[in-house]
């Protein structure tokens, strides 16, 4: 039986509006940050999106998005569903990041910096969102992680995801199944905006 899973990007921070990096470092959710979440959560009871359990990075910004979206308080956290770590570039300004063409060809400019190389964050993700898909065999499961490691999650499982040329905005949800060993992208959901991007 396929298992259903629901994985969510954050609500707005603090670093986002100062546009900062922040991969381990955290940064509190700023009031658009939590409408969004509450908004987010209004779209899932008016779309009957429920999940069986729960689970969230470690970081603030993202344990704070899932108890303001569904109000629970039970949930696991997962430090394997945490962002990337940028090592010395932490909440530094995201100019200071070099080109994407030239970090994607160096491949470990993180990890030179005491962060984590690209190879390093999705085996890292694709483990622990693996793990969680067979110890809920059947089940449906929401978790709450970040823009970045989502991306490099979708990379680690076969997706070319810079293809779509779509960036998940805060609060956006990648809804995938996972039977036989295989996970599936079918959406991505812009709660917010009330947009859905079909991949089925």
């Amino acid at each position: 039986m396929a298992t259903h899973l629901y994985l969510m990007r954050h609500g707005e921070t603090l670093f986002n509006v100062q546009k900062r990096i922040q991969g381990w470092c955290d940064s509190p959710l700023t009031q658009k940050g939590i409408d969004q979440a509450k908004r987010a959560g209004r779209y899932m009871r008016k779309h009957s999106i429920k999940a069986d359990v729960y689970f969230a990075s470690t970081t603030e910004r993202a344990c704070d998005t899932l108890e303001l979206a569904t109000g629970v308080s039970k949930y696991g956290r997962l430090k394997g569903l945490k962002e990337m770590s940028f090592g010395s570039f932490e909440g530094q300004q995201e100019y200071l990041h070099p080109p994407r063409d030239y970090r994607r060809k160096v491949g470990n400019y993180y990890e030179i910096h005491g962060g984590e190389s690209d190879s390093q964050v999705q085996e890292r993700l694709k483990a622990s969102i693996t793990q969680l898909a067979q110890d809920y065999d059947g089940q449906t499961i929401l978790a709450v992680s970040h823009a970045g490691a989502l991306m490099h999650f979708a990379h680690a499982v076969g997706i070319d995801w810079e293809s779509y040329q779509i960036f998940p905005t805060n609060c956006s949800i990648f809804e995938y199944s996972y039977d036989q060993g295989q996970f599936k992208l079918l959406k991505l959901i812009d709660p917010i905006q009330e947009i859905v991007h079909n991949f089925d």
